[in-house]
Protein backbone atom coordinates (compact mmCIF):
# COMPACT_ATOMS: atom_id res chain seq x y z
CA UNK A 1 0.00 0.00 0.00
CA UNK A 2 1.35 3.15 -0.97
CA UNK A 3 2.45 5.72 1.85
CA UNK A 4 -0.55 8.34 3.00
CA UNK A 5 0.74 12.32 2.88
CA UNK A 6 0.32 13.63 6.16
CA UNK A 7 -2.80 15.42 5.45
CA UNK A 8 -4.84 12.16 4.26
CA UNK A 9 -2.98 10.60 7.39
CA UNK A 10 -4.98 13.14 9.38
CA UNK A 11 -7.97 12.83 7.76
CA UNK A 12 -8.47 9.00 8.05
CA UNK A 13 -7.46 9.37 12.24
CA UNK A 14 -10.19 11.67 12.13
CA UNK A 15 -12.79 9.53 10.51
CA UNK A 16 -11.34 6.46 12.97
CA UNK A 17 -12.30 8.40 15.98
CA UNK A 18 -15.69 9.48 14.57
CA UNK A 19 -16.36 5.89 13.82
CA UNK A 20 -15.42 4.75 16.93
CA UNK A 21 -18.11 8.00 18.51
CA UNK A 22 -20.53 6.43 16.38
CA UNK A 23 -19.82 2.93 17.53
CA UNK A 24 -20.08 3.89 21.27
CA UNK A 25 -23.33 5.84 20.26
CA UNK A 26 -24.66 2.81 18.60
CA UNK A 27 -23.69 0.29 21.25
CA UNK A 28 -25.45 2.65 24.18
CA UNK A 29 -28.92 3.02 21.72
CA UNK A 30 -28.49 -0.71 21.35
CA UNK A 31 -29.05 -1.44 24.84
CA UNK A 32 -32.04 0.72 25.27
CA UNK A 33 -33.27 -0.57 22.33
CA UNK A 34 -32.75 -4.35 23.80
CA UNK A 35 -34.04 -2.94 27.17
CA UNK A 36 -37.01 -1.93 25.58
CA UNK A 37 -37.84 -4.68 23.57
CA UNK A 38 -37.46 -6.84 26.72
CA UNK A 39 -40.09 -4.47 28.72
CA UNK A 40 -42.39 -3.57 25.53
CA UNK A 41 -42.86 -7.05 23.68
CA UNK A 42 -42.51 -9.85 26.12
CA UNK A 43 -44.27 -12.83 24.89
CA UNK A 44 -44.20 -11.44 21.01
CA UNK A 45 -42.56 -13.84 18.55
CA UNK A 46 -39.12 -13.66 16.31
CA UNK A 47 -41.16 -12.79 13.85
CA UNK A 48 -41.86 -9.62 15.27
CA UNK A 49 -38.58 -8.69 15.91
CA UNK A 50 -37.23 -9.31 12.61
CA UNK A 51 -40.07 -7.36 11.15
CA UNK A 52 -38.93 -4.54 14.00
CA UNK A 53 -34.90 -4.75 12.65
CA UNK A 54 -35.13 -5.71 9.11
CA UNK A 55 -31.29 -5.48 8.12
CA UNK A 56 -29.52 -5.42 11.35
CA UNK A 57 -27.62 -8.41 11.04
CA UNK A 58 -25.68 -10.58 13.41
CA UNK A 59 -23.48 -9.23 15.87
CA UNK A 60 -22.00 -10.35 19.71
CA UNK A 61 -23.54 -8.89 22.79
CA UNK A 62 -20.18 -7.05 23.52
CA UNK A 63 -20.14 -4.98 20.32
CA UNK A 64 -23.79 -5.32 18.62
CA UNK A 65 -25.09 -2.44 17.23
CA UNK A 66 -27.80 -0.84 15.14
CA UNK A 67 -27.85 1.21 12.41
CA UNK A 68 -30.58 3.63 12.70
CA UNK A 69 -31.44 3.91 8.96
CA UNK A 70 -32.32 0.80 9.13
CA UNK A 71 -34.94 0.42 12.55
CA UNK A 72 -38.65 0.12 11.52
CA UNK A 73 -39.52 3.55 13.77
CA UNK A 74 -42.82 3.56 12.67
CA UNK A 75 -43.78 -0.26 13.88
CA UNK A 76 -42.01 0.59 16.71
CA UNK A 77 -44.64 3.74 17.77
CA UNK A 78 -47.15 1.63 16.83
CA UNK A 79 -46.44 -1.45 19.13
CA UNK A 80 -45.38 1.47 21.74
CA UNK A 81 -48.82 3.19 21.54
CA UNK A 82 -50.58 -0.59 22.24
CA UNK A 83 -48.04 -1.55 24.72
CA UNK A 84 -48.96 1.94 26.60
CA UNK A 85 -52.71 1.85 26.18
CA UNK A 86 -53.09 -1.55 27.71
CA UNK A 87 -51.33 -0.09 30.46
CA UNK A 88 -53.29 2.79 31.31
CA UNK A 89 -56.30 0.75 30.60
CA UNK A 90 -55.11 -1.71 33.49
CA UNK A 91 -54.74 1.99 35.56
CA UNK A 92 -57.87 3.28 35.05
CA UNK A 93 -59.60 -0.17 35.92
CA UNK A 94 -57.83 -0.71 39.15
CA UNK A 95 -57.38 3.33 39.79
CA UNK A 96 -60.60 4.28 42.25
CA UNK A 97 -62.16 6.89 40.16
CA UNK A 98 -64.08 8.46 43.18
CA UNK A 99 -64.97 8.27 46.92
CA UNK A 100 -68.39 6.71 45.57
CA UNK A 101 -66.65 4.12 43.43
CA UNK A 102 -67.71 0.24 44.80
CA UNK A 103 -65.97 -2.57 45.12
CA UNK A 104 -67.16 -4.82 42.63
CA UNK A 105 -66.48 -8.25 44.41
CA UNK A 106 -68.63 -7.58 46.83
CA UNK A 107 -71.64 -6.93 44.75
CA UNK A 108 -73.79 -9.75 43.84
CA UNK A 109 -76.37 -9.54 41.42
CA UNK A 110 -79.66 -11.54 41.30
CA UNK A 111 -82.90 -10.85 39.93
CA UNK A 112 -84.44 -8.46 37.45
CA UNK A 113 -87.22 -6.34 39.74
CA UNK A 114 -87.76 -3.63 36.81
CA UNK A 115 -86.81 -2.59 33.21
CA UNK A 116 -87.54 0.40 31.30
CA UNK A 117 -85.88 2.56 28.55
CA UNK A 118 -82.91 3.45 31.30
CA UNK A 119 -81.79 0.10 31.78
CA UNK A 120 -82.68 -2.84 34.21
CA UNK A 121 -82.75 -2.89 38.16
CA UNK A 122 -81.63 -5.73 39.75
CA UNK A 123 -82.14 -6.78 43.26
CA UNK A 124 -78.69 -8.08 45.09
CA UNK A 125 -76.76 -7.60 47.52
CA UNK A 126 -73.30 -5.85 48.28
CA UNK A 127 -71.28 -6.11 51.34
CA UNK A 128 -74.31 -7.99 52.97
CA UNK A 129 -76.84 -5.91 52.51
CA UNK A 130 -80.02 -6.10 50.22
CA UNK A 131 -79.32 -3.29 47.11
CA UNK A 132 -81.33 -2.74 44.15
CA UNK A 133 -78.61 -2.07 41.29
CA UNK A 134 -79.55 0.01 38.56
CA UNK A 135 -77.51 -0.96 35.39
CA UNK A 136 -77.24 1.18 32.08
CA UNK A 137 -75.70 0.20 29.13
CA UNK A 138 -72.04 2.09 28.69
CA UNK A 139 -72.31 2.61 25.08
CA UNK A 140 -69.78 0.77 23.56
CA UNK A 141 -71.25 -1.82 21.67
CA UNK A 142 -72.18 0.38 18.60
CA UNK A 143 -76.23 -0.02 19.21
CA UNK A 144 -76.44 3.80 20.14
CA UNK A 145 -75.30 6.65 18.18
CA UNK A 146 -72.28 9.24 19.44
CA UNK A 147 -74.92 12.02 20.68
CA UNK A 148 -77.25 9.06 22.55
CA UNK A 149 -74.08 7.47 24.28
CA UNK A 150 -72.87 10.90 25.00
CA UNK A 151 -76.42 11.28 27.24
CA UNK A 152 -76.66 7.94 28.44
CA UNK A 153 -72.81 9.21 30.24
CA UNK A 154 -74.07 12.53 31.31
CA UNK A 155 -77.03 11.52 32.83
CA UNK A 156 -75.54 8.90 34.74
CA UNK A 157 -72.63 10.76 36.13
CA UNK A 158 -75.35 13.95 37.01
CA UNK A 159 -77.33 11.44 38.82
CA UNK A 160 -74.62 10.07 41.07
CA UNK A 161 -73.22 13.09 41.34
CA UNK A 162 -76.56 14.48 43.02
CA UNK A 163 -77.53 11.06 44.91
CA UNK A 164 -73.91 10.85 46.47
CA UNK A 165 -74.57 13.57 48.45
CA UNK A 166 -77.74 13.19 50.47
CA UNK A 167 -78.92 11.90 53.84
CA UNK A 168 -82.57 12.35 54.50
CA UNK A 169 -84.78 9.48 56.00
CA UNK A 170 -87.42 9.99 52.87
CA UNK A 171 -84.57 10.34 50.15
CA UNK A 172 -83.26 6.59 49.31
CA UNK A 173 -79.67 6.04 50.53
CA UNK A 174 -77.13 5.91 48.05
CA UNK A 175 -74.37 3.04 48.65
CA UNK A 176 -72.23 3.49 45.71
CA UNK A 177 -71.57 3.62 41.58
CA UNK A 178 -69.27 1.70 39.23
CA UNK A 179 -68.58 3.82 35.59
CA UNK A 180 -67.66 1.99 32.26
CA UNK A 181 -66.87 -1.12 33.93
CA UNK A 182 -66.54 -4.83 32.14
CA UNK A 183 -66.28 -6.67 35.47
CA UNK A 184 -70.08 -6.20 36.39
CA UNK A 185 -71.23 -10.07 37.23
CA UNK A 186 -74.65 -9.75 35.82
CA UNK A 187 -76.57 -13.62 36.48
CA UNK A 188 -77.07 -15.22 32.11
CA UNK A 189 -80.06 -16.68 32.51
CA UNK A 190 -81.41 -13.24 32.22
CA UNK A 191 -85.10 -13.29 31.46
CA UNK A 192 -85.51 -10.06 29.74
CA UNK A 193 -84.00 -11.71 26.62
CA UNK A 194 -81.87 -8.58 25.97
CA UNK A 195 -78.11 -8.94 25.60
CA UNK A 196 -76.08 -7.69 28.34
CA UNK A 197 -73.67 -4.72 27.94
CA UNK A 198 -70.07 -6.04 27.70
CA UNK A 199 -69.30 -2.26 29.68
CA UNK A 200 -71.94 -1.19 32.01
CA UNK A 201 -72.26 1.78 34.68
CA UNK A 202 -74.71 0.63 37.99
CA UNK A 203 -75.38 2.90 40.49
CA UNK A 204 -76.37 0.73 43.93
CA UNK A 205 -78.78 1.69 46.63
CA UNK A 206 -80.88 0.37 49.62
CA UNK A 207 -83.45 -1.66 48.99
CA UNK A 208 -87.20 -1.26 49.55
CA UNK A 209 -89.32 -3.89 49.58
CA UNK A 210 -92.49 -1.93 49.34
CA UNK A 211 -92.45 -1.12 45.72
CA UNK A 212 -93.08 1.97 44.19
CA UNK A 213 -95.85 4.50 45.58
CA UNK A 214 -97.81 4.20 41.83
CA UNK A 215 -97.85 0.49 42.56
CA UNK A 216 -99.22 0.52 45.61
CA UNK A 217 -102.06 3.28 44.69
CA UNK A 218 -102.72 0.66 42.03
CA UNK A 219 -103.25 -1.87 44.34
CA UNK A 220 -105.93 0.23 46.65
CA UNK A 221 -107.50 1.73 43.36
CA UNK A 222 -110.95 0.34 45.01
CA UNK A 223 -110.58 0.58 49.07
CA UNK A 224 -108.82 3.73 48.61
CA UNK A 225 -106.40 4.77 51.84
CA UNK A 226 -107.24 6.25 55.78
CA UNK A 227 -106.60 9.79 55.29
CA UNK A 228 -104.35 9.07 57.98
CA UNK A 229 -102.05 7.01 55.80
CA UNK A 230 -102.84 9.78 52.73
CA UNK A 231 -101.31 12.47 55.49
CA UNK A 232 -98.90 10.33 56.39
CA UNK A 233 -97.10 9.23 53.02
CA UNK A 234 -98.18 12.94 51.64
CA UNK A 235 -95.88 14.27 54.26
CA UNK A 236 -92.83 11.70 54.11
CA UNK A 237 -92.56 13.34 50.29
CA UNK A 238 -92.86 16.79 51.00
CA UNK A 239 -90.57 16.44 54.23
CA UNK A 240 -88.08 14.57 50.80
CA UNK A 241 -88.61 17.72 48.83
CA UNK A 242 -88.22 20.17 51.43
CA UNK A 243 -84.56 18.73 51.99
CA UNK A 244 -84.03 18.37 48.47
CA UNK A 245 -84.47 22.36 47.76
CA UNK A 246 -82.79 23.34 51.09
CA UNK A 247 -79.91 21.62 49.15
CA UNK A 248 -80.54 23.64 45.60
CA UNK A 249 -81.80 20.53 44.02
CA UNK A 250 -84.80 20.50 41.78
CA UNK A 251 -85.62 16.91 40.77
CA UNK A 252 -87.31 17.75 37.79
CA UNK A 253 -89.20 14.28 37.64
CA UNK A 254 -91.63 13.73 40.66
CA UNK A 255 -94.28 11.27 40.05
CA UNK A 256 -95.46 8.14 42.31
CA UNK A 257 -93.46 5.88 39.79
CA UNK A 258 -90.32 7.47 41.38
CA UNK A 259 -91.58 7.48 45.09
CA UNK A 260 -90.52 4.23 46.84
CA UNK A 261 -91.99 2.69 49.96
CA UNK A 262 -90.15 0.39 52.79
CA UNK A 263 -91.47 -2.60 54.77
CA UNK A 264 -93.23 -0.04 56.95
CA UNK A 265 -94.60 2.06 54.00
CA UNK A 266 -92.57 4.96 54.85
CA UNK A 267 -91.79 6.96 51.58
CA UNK A 268 -88.45 7.76 49.95
CA UNK A 269 -87.84 9.65 46.98
CA UNK A 270 -86.12 7.46 44.06
CA UNK A 271 -84.75 8.57 40.50
CA UNK A 272 -82.32 11.50 40.26
CA UNK A 273 -81.69 11.16 36.63
CA UNK A 274 -82.72 13.77 35.50
CA UNK A 275 -82.22 15.60 38.74
CA UNK A 276 -79.68 18.90 39.06
CA UNK A 277 -78.70 21.66 40.90
CA UNK A 278 -80.51 24.88 40.73
CA UNK A 279 -78.89 27.20 38.82
CA UNK A 280 -78.95 30.80 40.23
CA UNK A 281 -80.91 32.29 37.48
CA UNK A 282 -84.09 30.79 36.30
CA UNK A 283 -83.57 31.61 32.57
CA UNK A 284 -80.64 28.75 33.13
CA UNK A 285 -82.93 25.87 33.67
CA UNK A 286 -85.55 25.58 30.33
CA UNK A 287 -86.52 22.57 28.21
CA UNK A 288 -89.29 20.05 28.80
CA UNK A 289 -87.92 17.36 31.42
CA UNK A 290 -90.45 15.40 33.07
CA UNK A 291 -93.08 13.25 32.67
CA UNK A 292 -96.46 14.59 31.60
CA UNK A 293 -99.60 15.10 33.40
CA UNK A 294 -96.90 16.07 36.40
CA UNK A 295 -95.39 18.67 34.44
CA UNK A 296 -95.78 22.00 35.21
CA UNK A 297 -97.17 24.77 32.64
CA UNK A 298 -93.53 26.58 32.67
CA UNK A 299 -91.70 23.48 31.65
CA UNK A 300 -94.48 22.25 29.14
CA UNK A 301 -94.19 25.77 27.36
CA UNK A 302 -90.45 25.49 27.44
CA UNK A 303 -89.83 28.89 30.02
CA UNK A 304 -87.32 29.28 32.47
CA UNK A 305 -88.38 27.52 35.92
CA UNK A 306 -87.09 26.58 38.95
CA UNK A 307 -87.56 24.52 41.96
CA UNK A 308 -91.38 25.58 42.28
CA UNK A 309 -92.30 23.06 39.63
CA UNK A 310 -91.08 20.37 41.71
CA UNK A 311 -94.12 21.88 44.02
CA UNK A 312 -96.52 21.56 41.04
CA UNK A 313 -95.55 18.12 40.52
CA UNK A 314 -95.72 17.57 44.25
CA UNK A 315 -99.65 18.61 44.02
CA UNK A 316 -100.55 16.49 41.33
CA UNK A 317 -99.27 13.67 43.60
CA UNK A 318 -101.04 14.88 46.28
CA UNK A 319 -104.05 14.53 44.54
CA UNK A 320 -103.10 10.75 43.67
CA UNK A 321 -102.67 9.67 46.86
CA UNK A 322 -106.11 11.06 47.91
CA UNK A 323 -108.20 9.28 45.01
CA UNK A 324 -105.93 6.26 44.18
CA UNK A 325 -106.53 7.40 40.92
CA UNK A 326 -104.54 8.72 37.68
CA UNK A 327 -105.02 12.37 36.61
CA UNK A 328 -106.70 12.60 33.24
CA UNK A 329 -106.66 8.92 32.45
CA UNK A 330 -109.04 9.83 28.99
CA UNK A 331 -106.58 12.26 26.97
CA UNK A 332 -104.26 11.62 24.97
CA UNK A 333 -100.30 13.54 25.80
CA UNK A 334 -101.09 16.40 23.00
CA UNK A 335 -104.63 17.21 24.85
CA UNK A 336 -102.96 17.45 28.59
CA UNK A 337 -99.87 19.02 27.38
CA UNK A 338 -102.59 21.75 25.37
CA UNK A 339 -105.10 21.95 28.24
CA UNK A 340 -102.86 22.27 31.43
CA UNK A 341 -100.80 25.45 29.61
CA UNK A 342 -103.92 27.06 27.71
CA UNK A 343 -107.30 26.40 29.48
CA UNK A 344 -105.67 25.37 33.19
CA UNK A 345 -106.78 21.85 33.08
CA UNK A 346 -106.13 20.26 36.78
CA UNK A 347 -107.52 16.83 38.43
CA UNK A 348 -110.96 17.65 39.68
CA UNK A 349 -110.99 17.47 43.11
CA UNK A 350 -113.44 14.97 45.09
CA UNK A 351 -116.36 16.98 47.19
CA UNK A 352 -115.47 15.01 49.73
CA UNK A 353 -112.12 16.12 49.92
CA UNK A 354 -111.22 18.07 53.53
CA UNK A 355 -111.10 21.77 52.34
CA UNK A 356 -107.72 21.69 54.52
CA UNK A 357 -106.22 19.07 51.79
CA UNK A 358 -108.18 20.44 48.44
CA UNK A 359 -106.48 23.74 49.58
CA UNK A 360 -102.69 22.30 49.71
CA UNK A 361 -103.64 20.81 46.18
CA UNK A 362 -105.03 24.67 44.40
CA UNK A 363 -102.18 26.18 45.78
CA UNK A 364 -99.29 23.95 44.91
CA UNK A 365 -100.67 23.45 41.09
CA UNK A 366 -100.85 27.70 40.81
CA UNK A 367 -100.58 28.60 37.25
CA UNK A 368 -98.52 31.50 38.58
CA UNK A 369 -95.31 29.33 39.70
CA UNK A 370 -94.45 32.35 42.23
CA UNK A 371 -97.46 32.20 43.47
CA UNK A 372 -97.09 28.44 45.04
CA UNK A 373 -95.54 27.80 48.22
CA UNK A 374 -92.35 26.51 48.88
CA UNK A 375 -92.03 23.23 50.47
CA UNK A 376 -91.07 23.45 54.02
CA UNK A 377 -94.56 25.81 54.25
CA UNK A 378 -96.43 22.62 52.68
CA UNK A 379 -94.83 21.01 55.27
CA UNK A 380 -96.14 22.73 57.77
CA UNK A 381 -99.42 23.22 56.26
CA UNK A 382 -99.80 19.28 56.16
CA UNK A 383 -98.76 18.80 59.59
CA UNK A 384 -101.99 21.25 61.13
CA UNK A 385 -104.12 18.58 59.43
CA UNK A 386 -106.29 17.19 62.32
CA UNK A 387 -106.86 12.98 60.81
CA UNK A 388 -108.55 11.60 64.13
CA UNK A 389 -111.99 12.50 62.07
CA UNK A 390 -111.29 10.75 59.07
CA UNK A 391 -111.99 12.50 55.64
CA UNK A 392 -110.58 9.93 53.15
CA UNK A 393 -112.07 8.69 49.93
CA UNK A 394 -115.33 6.34 50.55
CA UNK A 395 -114.42 2.79 49.32
CA UNK A 396 -116.36 2.49 45.78
CA UNK A 397 -117.72 -1.15 47.26
CA UNK A 398 -119.26 0.00 50.12
CA UNK A 399 -123.04 0.78 50.13
CA UNK A 400 -123.08 4.33 50.34
CA UNK A 401 -120.44 4.21 48.11
CA UNK A 402 -118.23 7.78 46.74
CA UNK A 403 -120.19 9.63 44.46
CA UNK A 404 -117.85 12.59 44.18
CA UNK A 405 -117.16 11.91 40.25
CA UNK A 406 -120.81 11.41 39.70
CA UNK A 407 -122.23 14.01 37.27
CA UNK A 408 -124.54 16.11 39.05
CA UNK A 409 -128.01 15.49 38.54
CA UNK A 410 -131.08 18.14 38.11
CA UNK A 411 -133.47 20.09 35.93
Amino acid sequence: MADLNPVEEDKNATKAKELEGVKDNMDSKAKGVENTKKDMFKGVGRASNKDMFKGVGSASNKDMFFRADKIDLKNLDIQLEKHLSRVWSRNLEQKPKEEWDIDLSKLDIRTVIARGTYGIVYKGVYDEQDVAVKVLDWGEDGMATQAETAGLRASFQQEVAVWHKLDHPNVTKFIGASMGTSNLKIPSNNPSGASLPSRACCVIVEYLPGGTLKHYLIRNRRKKLAFKIVIQLALDLARGLSYLHSKKIVHRDVKTENMLLDAHRNLKIADFGVARVEAQNPKDMTGETGTLGYMAPEVLDGKPYNRRCDVYSFGICLWEIYCCDMPYPNLSFVEVSSAVVRQSLRPEIPRCCPSSLANIMRKCWDGNAEKRPEMDEVVTLLEAIDTSKGGGMIPEDQVNGCFCFAPVRGP
